[in-house]
């Protein structure tokens, strides 16, 4: 049991395309509630201040000055991009944020990304 939920915002260390490095970020926790793999790993969902990332069908903008945007934790309006998905170990989530509301914006986004 990782004891996070699907929908958690969390700041992790967030692994860089290159795999060798990471910066530290907030994410989404996008895998099913009490998925028991017995591997102490958890799957991500990157989250970016960058608005210019928004527009596109497998992202979710976020405002922070809205209830839910508030409701996640985040300091600035955010980009949830279901399109850059990290599977990290459990020590590499330093702390949860909050929670997003909206799964059914989040499973229309990561439908679109996976071609579910």
């Amino acid at each position: 049991m990782t004891g996070y939920r699907r929908g958690d915002t969390v700041l992790v260390w967030f692994p860089n395309s290159d795999l060798q490095t990471s910066k530290k970020r907030p994410a989404i926790v996008v895998q099913a509630d009490n998925l028991d793999t017995g591997v102490p790993q958890v799957l991500i969902a990157m989250i970016t201040s960058n608005l210019s990332r928004r527009g596109h069908p497998s992202r979710i903008f976020v405002a922070r000055d809205s209830a839910d945007g508030g409701a996640t934790g985040l300091l600035m309006d955010s980009v949830v991009m279901t399109d850059n998905l990290a599977t990290i170990r459990f020590e590499a989530v330093a702390q949860t944020l909050g929670r997003f509301a909206h799964s059914t914006d989040l499973d229309a986004a990561l439908k679109r990304t996976l071609g579910l």
